[in-house]
């Protein structure tokens, strides 16, 4: 019998990755027509599979997702046969006795879905030594998820059948389950499992958090069966769950319908509910969860389903309160007949040790509770920093170029303790991980010297010696500015050195090492032989009388056309005025006006040199590019932003870019000066803004480490929000900016602030409920609306969010996501602190008593408004910029000599009686005041409950 989580003291880590292991997988690798993956692990044979007994699934062998890594083997024959109920998934397993890190590789998945992913384990003395093993599991890396801990695996019988299961959000169209070697013992596996889930299930999964399944129970059912596929769709494990000493059940034969319900929880479950043995008696569940070491959950979600199963006569009435340890929820429980519903925490999550749920009838109801089932989940945090995904994706590129045979799987920087053999990588607080070392000598490389390696950025050393490497050096490896010594010696290399690397090893700042390279010259061309020579020559004789004919024929072919309608050839040039109009002409015309027909200067690539001298000083650098200070020929300052090699960012879309940046004008919007489209360059020239980005302002880096006043510091948002209201509003179409955040808030010398890389904005139409589908998810982790996230469908409420973020950043002086001592992100710490009264314990601890505690306390809910999941709660920018300017108008009564005259009265949180709705103040209020407080603050210590239409 299959045990849940719950019976065993151990979890599976599920993890999501952005790079591929290497190699095509084959069809059989593909998940099935439910979207459905089911392997048994250790199955011999790479082709063999069978249907399972149970839910007459295709189970596969596991070779397709894990190569020839690791070994295969059956359990003990003694395990095998007793009990007589095993599942085939179990009689196998793969061991990994080699390597630290062991990952799986799921693919062909749906971007942005959501899924449920289950492994199972069974010892059964596979390996005849009868030493139950202890190992972890942990996650590969994606630059949208992370690397984390899940849980340690600490086998306690060999007979013990055990399932770990995570529901996950998927940003990209694989995941990695990966098991890790600690020492104590060989990881193993027996069967892996992935399900498709609506988006709608499970909400509190997104791209920062993952939910692992502690129980999920069905209550007092007819008989000991598990629920699971095809009864439920989707393939979740129900266990059967009874106690005839707590409770007496109830069932029914009819069909309860899910209609409306998020979970969709099957009939068979809900037919059956336990109530108290006595009708007096209170309804008890007691729970404790697995312990958590390291302080790894970020709390724990409870879910329960009610249905009324019995036909109620006109004078009855079943409702019932819950409380969890000793809180009450605020709304009673009324199911309805034959339909379901539920209650939840939501994302006010639970961090206790142990759980008494009790359901108690209301002073009106003349029936006890009843409840049909309930799901205990663990929330894990998904927000660690992964390696930067420019490097994770070149050296995936490599190993599946030269065919890498070493143990490469999962994050190569992440964790620390496991990072890839041959790598080195360096390690920042606040950015990702990067590659600074690459050390493949002796591995037996072929072909040439792949284009992948100039892609990392932050390499210092790339040792490529003793292979058999083939044709010439690529120059723009003198493109690496990190990189200081070069080891190509011992290989097949030839042609030329350029003279970009040769500069560079001139002036010391490279050791080029090329030696036992015979056929590689240092002195140019005239090393070439002769042979070669006179082929080169051969060839260009031919190329340029290839171009010579095709000149001549287009010459000629322009001239035909001209004289069989010369009418069309004079009006195919437009004036400047029409170009405006119409805003898509491609070439400069003989008045230097700008390709896209606007009003806009366009630069020259060597122009930008010039007024960069040389891109000397770097401003900063983002996905586009670097940036970098420059000044004009009538010493105005400019930013000149030059985009990369790396940018997936096409002519089309920079086109697109440029045309809206021209069109967009507002005061709290950076301004677009010009913008160059030489050839393969790319670059847009923005006005100089001298102080910096809010983030160094706010964080105390670099040269701003001048704490902001709490006045400016509001002044910035007033200003910031207003740009935003602007896109939103003042733009046809409106736009969505996707990624608002503290560095994209610039200030110009002085402090007023403006918004930055909106030019990739998306339009959306003036409803609000409409919005924009994304191919991919732009934004920041912490910024980024969990919405947004679960559905890829960025509306103007995404970017309320995000400034929400920015507002709370604002107020306390700390990122979007603290690491404190576990992972939290800054709404949760902040409404802890606020459910207490506590506002000083929010306020950043730089700003001293120059604030009126009321603009505080108000730009701290405003903020907290504008974060909450539900999007039709969320307010509008102009709502936003309207609030925000009340908070602005009381700190400049202040900084004017006016009284202290605000909702809230004094600064000691003691001063506060909170209630579960709202709080009143010790201190007097008068009434107008205290009805909008108690409106507006609508948040306190007992977390407001997720309920389903059955229950409200």
């Amino acid at each position: 019998m299959e045990q849940s989580t719950a019976a065993s003291p151990w979890l599976l880590l599920l993890c999501l990755a952005v790079a591929a292991t290497g190699g095509a997988l084959q069809a059989r690798a593909q998940p099935d027509v439910n979207g459905f993956i089911s392997i048994d692990c250790g199955l011999a044979g790479k082709t063999t599979s069978y249907v399972d007994d149970t839910t007459k699934l295709l189970y596969t062998s596991d070779t397709d997702f894990i190569g020839n890594v690791g070994s295969t083997h059956n359990i003990s024959a003694q395990y095998m046969v007793r009990p007589t109920h095993l599942s085939r998934r179990y009689h196998s397993v793969r061991s990994f006795p080699d390597g630290v890190r062991n990952c799986y590789t799921l693919r062909s998945l749906v971007p942005g879905g959501k899924y449920l992913l289950r492994a199972s384990f069974m010892y059964g003395d596979y390996d005849g030594l009868g030493s139950l093993p202890i190992f972890d599991l942990h996650c590969g890396a994606n630059m949208h998820v992370g690397v984390n801990y899940w849980q340690t695996v600490n086998i306690s019988k060999p007979d013990l059948e055990a399932t770990a299961e995570a529901v996950v959000f998927v940003p990209d169209e694989f995941v990695h389950v990966c098991l890790l070697n600690t020492g104590a013992g060989t990881p193993f596996i027996s069967d892996l499992e992935l399900r498709p889930l609506k988006k709608k299930f499970y909400p509190q999964a997104n791209l920062t958090k993952g939910l692992v399944l502690e129980h999920r129970l069905n209550l007092a059912p007819p008989d000991t069966n598990i629920v699971r596929y095809p009864v439920d769709p989707h393939d979740r494990v129900w266990l059967p769950k009874s106690d005839a000493k707590m409770w007496s059940s109830i069932s029914t034969t009819e069909t309860v319908q899910s209609d409306g319900d998020v979970f969709e929880v099957p009939s068979m479950v809900m037919q059956t509910a336990v109530t108290p043995l006595n009708a007096a008696m209170n309804l008890e569940i007691i729970w404790s969860p697995n312990p958590q070491p390291q302080n790894q959950s970020l709390g724990y979600l409870i879910i329960m389903h009610f249905s009324e199963l019995q036909l109620l006569p006109s004078n009855a009435e079943r409702q019932f309160y819950i409380s969890i340890n000793d809180m009450q929820l605020p709304e009673p429980v009324s199911p309805h007949y034959l339909g379901t519903g539920f209650v939840s925490n939501g994302n006010a999550r639970y961090r206790d040790n142990k759980y008494n749920i009790s359901m108690y009838a209301t002073a009106n109801s003349t029936l006890p509770p009843v409840i049909s089932a309930v799901e205990f989940f663990s929330v894990i945090s998904a927000t660690n920093i992964a390696t930067d995904s420019q490097d994770v994706s070149a050296i995936m590129a490599i190993k599946a170029n030269y065919e890498v045979q070493k143990n490469w799987m999962g994050d190569p920087c992440v964790p620390k303790t496991m990072v890839w053999e041959r790598l080195t990588c360096s390690y920042t607080s606040d950015n990702s991980p990067r590659i600074i070392s690459i050390n493949l000598s002796s591995s037996g490389l072929n072909g040439d010297i792949s284009s992948s390696f100039t892609n990392f950025k932050a390499v210092q050393y790339l040792d490529l010696s003793n292979n058999n490497l083939t044709g010439s050096i690529p120059g723009a490896l003198s493109q690496l500015t990190s990189l200081t010594i070069l080891d190509l010696s011992g290989n097949h290399l030839n042609g030329s050195i350029s003279p970009e690397l040769l500069k560079r090893t001139q002036d010391g700042s490279l050791n080029l090492r090329h030696g036992n390279n015979p056929d590689i010259c240092t002195d140019g061309n005239s090393c070439q032989p002769t042979k070669t020579k006179n082929k080169l020559a051969i060839y260009g004789v031919v190329l340029i009388a290839v171009i010579v004919v095709l000149v001549l024929v287009a010459v000629a072919l322009f001239f035909f056309l001209r004289q069989r309608n010369p009418e069309s050839m004079n009006n195919s040039v437009k004036s400047h005025k029409e170009m405006k109009n119409d805003g898509h002409r491609t070439e400069k015309d003989g008045y230097g006006n700008s390709p896209l027909g606007l009003e806009t200067r366009q630069f020259t690539y060597i122009e930008l040199e010039r007024i960069t001298n040389n891109f000397r000083r770097v401003l900063g650098k983002g996905g586009f590019g670097n940036v970098y200070e420059g000044s004009l020929e009538d010493g105005t300052q400019v930013a000149v932003k030059i985009r990369s090699k790396s940018s997936n960012q096409g002519d089309k879309e920079f086109l697109t870019e440029v045309q809206i940046l021209t069109l967009i004008h507002h005061k709290n919007l950076v301004s677009m000066i010009g913008y160059c489209k030489d050839g393969e360059h790319m670059a847009l020239v923005y006005e100089f803004m001298s102080e910096g980005t809010l983030e160094e302002h706010i964080s105390g880096k670099g040269n701003n480490a001048v704490c902001l006043p709490w006045r400016q510091r509001l002044r910035i948002a007033v200003e910031s929000a207003q740009g935003l209201e602007y896109l939103h509003k003042g733009c046809n179409p409106p736009l969505v900016h996707r990624d608002v955040k503290a560095t994209n808030i610039l200030l110009n010398a002085k402090l007023e602030a403006k918004i930055a890389d909106f030019g990739l904005s998306k339009a959306f139409h003036h409803n609000d409920d409409t919005h924009v589908s994304t191919n991919r998810i732009v934004g920041t982790p912490g910024y980024v609306d969990p919405d947004y996230q679960t559905t890829w469908r960025a509306t103007s409420k995404s970017d309320v969010y995000s400034f929400g973020i920015v507002l709370l950043v604002l107020v306390t002086g700390k990122p979007p996501i603290l690491r404190t001592p576990h992972t939290i992100s800054i709404i949760e710490w902040v409404q802890q602190r606020l459910a207490q009264g506590n506002i000083e314990g929010v306020v950043d601890v730089r700003i001293h008593g120059d604030h009126d505690i009321n603009s505080m306390w108000k730009a701290a809910v405003i903020a907290l408004k504008c974060t909450t999941e539900a999007l039709a709660e969320r307010p509008t920018m102009t709502d936003v910029v309207a609030q925000l300017q009340e908070c602005l108008n009381l700190e400049e009564e202040l900084a004017d000599g006016g009284s202290d005259s605000g909702i809230y009265n004094g600064t000691n949180s003691d001063d506060i009686n909170w209630t579960d709705d709202a709080y009143s103040t010790n201190k007097s209020t008068n009434s107008s005041q205290r009805a909008a407080l108690e409106k507006e603050h609508n948040f306190g210590r007992v977390p407001t409950m997720d309920t389903g239409p059955a229950v409200r």
